[in-house]
């Protein structure tokens, strides 16, 4: 009898501990663990992140940061941390979180438009993914790559078609710029191709016309119009004299992109430069700007007109006044000269 009591006392407090032991690992495991008001959180995990970065990301979302590096621990996820932006839902317990961030790597939307430079846009992308700036900027000026893709220094900025992708936060930088290169392939379809060989283009000399449109006019029903312009002005032959390609030409023999030129002087027009469509024949060599869709769409779907000139409209600011005539021009120049003298602008 003594024996049984003994037994049954044994078999009591194995089925307490088995019960502290389950309810152990269901608090551990499968207990929810957030600490986050909102319906999700994003995690985002460094390619070569160690786990003491991991949790540092993670502990401000976890209600009990120890038991998420216990589990983390028994999954054998300290060993296998993989990169990527990961998305933990409220309420979610520990096994949930740590199979998301080892396996659920969600893409990003990335997005940029009208950036002036290479290194404007690397300083862009370096804000949306994981890639620095100094990696990006390396990345797209790459002889090799450009050598390969028919690319050069001065035409590398037409590759990047403004747009929004959806790509992997952790993409590298050759990985963005090999994408960008694949979207731009896309994006000079047939159609495209056809409509630039019309007008006995390519793309890159579409694109860098386009940037001109894009620096004269920001209003989009516009650009077509300003585009027809300079269509008719290369068509016979007459030199572009676009004020937007003196202003490219002046910051970049300076050096100094960050200027503020709100005013092209008759001095400004004799930089030596072959931007400077004052004094070059022809469609610059390369972009002076990243022109977004609207205006490569509209040197390729100009309006057709017989328009040679157009300067600023100061009855319906944002938009030209458009002109056949030389003479009628100088009325309409002279009429923009006299408002912006009174604004008092020197520059």
């Amino acid at each position: 009898m003594y024996i049984k009591k003994i037994l049954v006392a044994v078999a009591l407090l194995g089925l307490v501990g088995m019960g502290g032991f389950a309810y152990y690992v269901y608090t551990t495991v499968f207990s929810p663990n957030t600490a986050f008001n909102n319906a999700e959180a994003h995690v985002y995990i460094p390619t070569n992140a160690t786990f003491a970065e991991v949790v540092a990301e993670v502990e401000p979302l976890l209600a009990d940061v120890d038991s998420f590096k216990a589990v983390a621990k028994r999954k054998g996820y300290t060993t296998n941390i993989k990169p990527g932006h990961f998305i933990i839902k409220k309420g979610m317990n520990n096994n949930d979180i740590i199979n998301t961030i080892r396996s659920r790597n969600i893409p990003i939307d990335v997005k940029f438009n009208n950036q002036e430079r290479l290194e404007n846009l690397a300083g862009h992308m370096s804000r949306q993914i994981e890639a620095d700036s100094l990696s990006l900027i390396t990345a797209m000026r790459d002889p090799e790559f450009l050598e390969s893709v028919g690319l050069s220094e001065e035409t590398a900025l037409a590759m990047y078609v403004p747009n929004t992708y959806e790509m992997y936060w952790n993409s590298s930088a050759k990985t963005f710029r090999d994408r960008m290169k694949t979207e731009y392939d896309r994006f000079w379809n047939e159609e495209r191709l056809q409509k630039a060989n019309a007008l006995d283009l390519d793309p890159l000399k579409v694109t860098a016309l386009a940037s001109i449109v894009q620096k004269e006019t920001a209003k989009v029903d516009e650009r077509p119009k300003v585009a027809g312009v300079y269509l008719n002005r290369l068509e016979r032959g007459m030199l572009l004299q676009a004020d937007p390609t003196v202003i490219y030409a002046k910051k970049k023999i300076e050096n100094d992109f960050n200027q503020v030129i709100k005013r092209v002087l008759y001095a400004d027009l004799e930089i030596d430069s072959p931007y400077n469509t004052y004094r070059y024949a022809g469609i610059p060599p390369g972009p002076i700007a990243m022109p977004d869709i609207s205006s490569i769409d509209a040197v390729l779907n100009p309006e057709v007109h017989d328009y040679l000139f157009f300067v600023a409209n100061v009855e319906n600011f944002g938009y030209h006044k458009f002109a056949k005539t030389l003479a009628q021009h100088n009325r309409n120049k002279a009429e923009y000269v006299r408002w912006i003298s009174n604004q008092g602008v020197k520059r």
